[in-house]
């Protein structure tokens, strides 16, 4: 029998195609890129697969690593791991009953194990009891399911021996010595092995943090990719911008941004609480919640791709798959409102979301109106609104810009009632953001327009904010409308790490100014809110600018907003 930690080395021959450029892959509003990122903009929802020899163990993908489990002691996994019940079409066929329109699945895990058969190492599938390509087998499966597939690739690997750094938990032999360089040519090896034998539609990496897109020769492989796959799509994880945004296991708060202009993004997210199998994770999302998410990733202009981690016998869990097949149901029906639609032109929608296709809206109710529902700034006159399921029509009244929907008496969706609007020309709106009841006026980091090269919004832990502010050239700004006109105290909530303090910055509106100084607030993610003054504003409309004057050190500020106070 093969040892499983046999591996070969690779001979990676560079690309002779030197001038090929990595695209950033940033969209104008309304439109795809070109034709190889089209497919992916018009698909919306997808099926991520976890599936490796962790899931004999049933503790999630990174058990490895969380138990500090040898090397030697892990390979054994795979001489357990035989997947009797895994028919691929099966899997195609749930994610097309699901409404997914491309599957991504895991090549090779941080554990290092490859679910495909490689020439450069035993530590693959065929040295498993089952003796199977078990990613050969889902490409076909996909391909006759009319699906696209994607192939995770995670570039870091607890187990090849000239991986570096090291994992603190490994043990090598006395006297081995690790070479990161003969890991990368066994990297870009096995990832030409893929492109070559499979073609997939994309590459999505992963675990690329512990090194620089120097170290991992980043710019060479996307090269190499490009001249193997031209139309492949790559995300943005080997530490370059790649096609496509990949935020994990969040929503952003606003539509994803590259400088002023939007760009393709992908939320990937778990049904439970693990990516791979974990026999006792039973908190599972609810089919509403998915449906939640769904509408507002792509009200937001992005992808959803929802994963689940395949059982050690091959068979996706039945939680998963009952949900999956409610989630396409509800898409049957109400699909037109998600693939192939572009994002919210409105600001927020309480309650729900927009999308937008051609010249209709699709107004997302999750929870049935039972007061009037008011959308501000619509620039087009209305000529229908009906219920998207059957073209009930339900009553609207239009006063300007103001676009009232009514409540009417009817059974709601269990999940999320989709009214469509019909008006007449592309969808236009009015963005200035206006006064909340109590005559204040938020202007958050979200809603701004970042001038500039460098700054631009963030959103995670801590973060939902204008950040990476290097240049003190750009600045930002935000539209806003003034109904009572008076005397209105300015709030600025900003944060600013140790030793990065001292920019002094200007607030602008028309002909009044206002400036301040930033402060050490004790981190980038720790905020504090200051009064810089008071702006005396008639009604109408302005735009406030935040402008820096010095900038000594790093970074100007993290901006979290500003707001005006009656």
């Amino acid at each position: 029998m093969r040892h499983l930690g046999n591996w070969r080395a690779a001979f990676f021959f560079p690309s002779t195609l030197a001038l090929v450029v990595w695209p950033g892959a940033v969209l104008a509003p309304g439109g795809g890129e070109n034709a190889r990122t089209a497919w992916f903009e018009q698909a919306r929802f997808g099926m991520f697969i976890h599936w490796g020899i962790y899931s004999v163990l049933g503790r999630g993908e990174w058990v490895m690593h969380q138990e500090k489990i040898p090397v030697a002691e892990y390979e054994k996994l795979g001489f357990q791991f035989n997947p009797t019940e895994y028919n691929p079409r099966e899997w195609a066929a749930l994610a097309r009953e699901a409404g997914m329109k491309y599957i991504t699945v895991t090549t090779k895990h941080h554990d290092g194990f490859c679910m495909f058969a490689s020439e450069l190492t035993d530590y693959d599938c065929l040295s498993t009891p089952a003796k199977r390509d078990f990613i050969g087998e889902l490409v076909e499966a996909c391909r006759a399911e009319g699906l696209r597939i994607m192939f995770y690739y995670s570039l870091l690997d607890w187990h090849h021996p000239h991986y570096v750094p090291k994992p603190k938990w490994v043990e090598d032999p006395p006297g081995h010595q690790r070479d990161f360089s003969r890991y990368l040519d066994y990297m870009f090896g096995q990832i030409r092995e893929l492109c070559l034998k499979y073609k997939p539609d994309g590459i999505w990496f992963d675990g690329g943090w512990e090194h620089s897109a120097e170290e991992w020769r980043s710019e060479e492989l996307m090269r190499m990719i490009r001249e193997l796959l031209p139309n492949a799509i790559v995300n943005n994880r080997s530490r370059l911008p790649g096609d496509f945004d990949t935020p994990e296991q969040r929503i952003p708060a606003a539509p994803v941004r590259r400088g002023q202009e939007r760009c393709l993004w992908e939320t990937c997210m778990t049904i439970n609480n693990h990516w791979g199998y974990a026999a006792a994770d039973h908190n599972h999302k609810s089919v509403r919640q998915l449906i939640h998410n769904l509408v507002d990733i792509v009200s937001k202009g992005g992808n959803y791709l929802l994963n689940v981690g395949p059982m050690p016998n091959g068979k996706i869990q039945p939680e998963f798959v009952v949900r999956l097949r409610q989630m396409g149901a509800w898409l049957k029906v109400n699909g037109e409102s998600i693939y192939g639609t572009q994002p919210s032109p409105f600001r927020t929608l309480p309650g729900g979301g927009c999308t937008v296709k051609g010249n209709r809206l699709y107004l997302h109710v999750f929870d049935w109106l039972t007061e009037p529902l008011v959308l501000e700034g619509l620039q087009n006159r209305v000529k229908a609104a009906y219920l998207l399921r059957d073209r009930t029509p339900i009553e609207v009244r239009q006063e300007g810009t103001r676009l009232t929907i009514l409540p009417a008496a009817l059974v709601p969706d269990p999940y999320d009632t989709v009214i469509a609007v019909e008006v007449e020309g592309t969808p236009k709106v009015d963005l200035a953001i206006r006064p909340a009841a109590d005559g204040s006026i938020d202007l958050p980091a979200r809603f701004a327009e970042v001038h500039g090269q460098t700054a631009r919004y963030e959103f995670g832990p801590e973060r939902d904010n204008i950040g990476f502010w290097t240049d003190p050239s750009d600045w930002v700004s935000w539209d806003f409308l003034v109904t009572q006109a008076g005397t209105y105290r300015v709030e600025i909530t900003y944060a600013c790490g140790p030793g990065q303090e001292g920019s002094e910055y200007a607030l602008v509106v028309g002909e009044q100014q206002l400036t301040g100084k930033v402060k050490n607030t004790g981190g980038w993610g720790k905020f504090v809110t200051e009064t810089l003054g008071e702006l005396t504003l008639a009604e109408g409309r302005y735009t406030l600018a935040v402008k820096p004057l010095t900038k000594p050190h790093g970074a100007v500020m993290n901006l979290q907003g500003v707001r005006l106070r009656r």
